[in-house]
């Protein structure tokens, strides 16, 4: 009996040291993560943005290849072609100066423009051959790249930086929004393959209800890269603008509209503007949403050209938006997108219907990249 107890007495002793060794472990590793839990965070997320950088620099390299590819098939380029690529893609655009706000969409505008003119210049010096829809896609291609060696460079100096200083927070602002870059970079590559073959892409579907509706019908260039047709609808005299395509383009939908309201003294019932809007996590891509105002994206100048015209005569601008997540605005048209614009088409007549009466005159402007989509 004596010996029992020895031996029961012993085991809660050991059960003891154990537990005061676990104790003692984890007190430990409390102080450890109190006093190093930043540092080891820090590198954590070191290691999570070099993971992604390395996925980034595999794209830069393989848009920058595929353009070269598809300036080589166009054309034989006799000079360094690879040594052009890489200038091209290094270039930036300075914005205006808004300290005096006064003119500042003109300057801008007239920065944009110059920035198309200078890649499109350097496209035809490289392949002189190349008729104007190839330029246009060339120029598309070469946009790509440059958004996808610029995406790289950016997080790369997040990395270093962060690196180097292991400083938390700044590793902390990249390493957020990673996910959405990483969305995003992958949505540029699968843009190639459209660009290059000049399939239609999510963001011209706008451009694709204008060209439905014009089929068929006489066509005039009102402004640069941008044609304008007039349509019968129930009666109504319809202006359809898009941009000028099956080539990569926007156009100058803006300054399509102003001059269809000058040369009308603006004698409109309305404008109907449809264009791909960025749908939200949850809904559906292709879904049709209605609204009001100027549905034009990008830096905004022929947005505030709408909104100047229409303000000055007094005529009401409608929105119809087909919802596309980022995958699909920049990728090959999807058939929920081409469904999308099939009831995109019947809300715009509907709208003239309601809104307007026969012998009115309405402008319709299909918003979006038009490479793909004839007229």
């Amino acid at each position: 009996m004596f010996t029992g107890v020895l031996v029961s007495c012993m085991q809660q002793g050991a059960q003891q040291d154990i537990g005061w060794v676990f104790q003692l472990v984890w007190i430990v590793v409390l102080v450890v993560v109190w006093i190093y839990g930043q540092r080891i965070q820090t590198v954590l997320m070191l290691r999570e943005i070099e993971r992604s950088l390395k996925k980034l620099k595999v794209m830069r390299d393989r848009s920058r290849q595929m353009a070269i590819s598809a300036i080589k098939e166009i054309g034989k380029p006799s000079e360094d072609l690879e040594t052009r690529v890489d200038r091209i893609l290094e270039h930036v655009d300075i914005e205006p100066v808004t300290l005096d706000p006064t003119g500042v969409i003109r300057r801008l505008e007239h920065i944009i423009d110059v920035r198309e003119f200078r890649l499109k210049d350097e496209v035809k010096q490289m392949v002189p051959e190349a008729d104007e829809t190839q330029i246009n896609n060339l120029t598309n291609v070469l946009e790509v790249a440059m958004a996808l060696n610029q995406i790289y460079k950016i997080v790369r100096h997040y990395y270093l930086m962060g690196k180097r200083t292991l400083s938390f927070y700044i590793l902390l602002q990249i390493q957020m929004i990673l996910p959405l870059i990483m969305r995003e970079s992958e949505a540029f590559i699968r843009a190639l393959r459209a660009f290059t073959l000049g399939q239609p892409i999510g963001d011209g579907a706008g451009a694709l209800v204008a060209a439905r509706l014009m089929y068929g019908k006489a066509k005039r260039i009102i402004v640069p890269d941008t044609i304008v047709s007039e349509v019968d609808i129930e009666g109504r005299k319809a202006y359809v603008i898009k941009a000028k395509g099956p080539g990569g383009n926007v156009g100058k939908p803006g300054e399509a509209i102003k001059q269809v309201l000058e040369e009308l003294n603006g004698n409109v019932a309305l404008i109907i503007m449809v264009d791909a809007a960025q749908k939200l996590e949850g809904e559906k891509s292709g879904e049709v949403i209605e609204g009001v105002g100027a549905a034009i994206g990008g830096p905004g100048v022929d947005k505030y050209k709408v909104e100047e015209v229409a303000t000055k005569y007094k005529v009401p601008f409608y929105a119809i938006l087909i919802k596309e997540g980022i995958e699909d605005v920049i990728s090959t048209m999807r058939k929920e997108i081409v469904d999308g614009v099939e009831e995109a088409i019947g809300r715009v007549k509907r709208i003239i219907l309601e809104k307007t009466k026969k012998g009115d005159a309405v402008i319709i402007a299909g918003i979006g990249n038009t490479i793909g989509i004839a007229q």
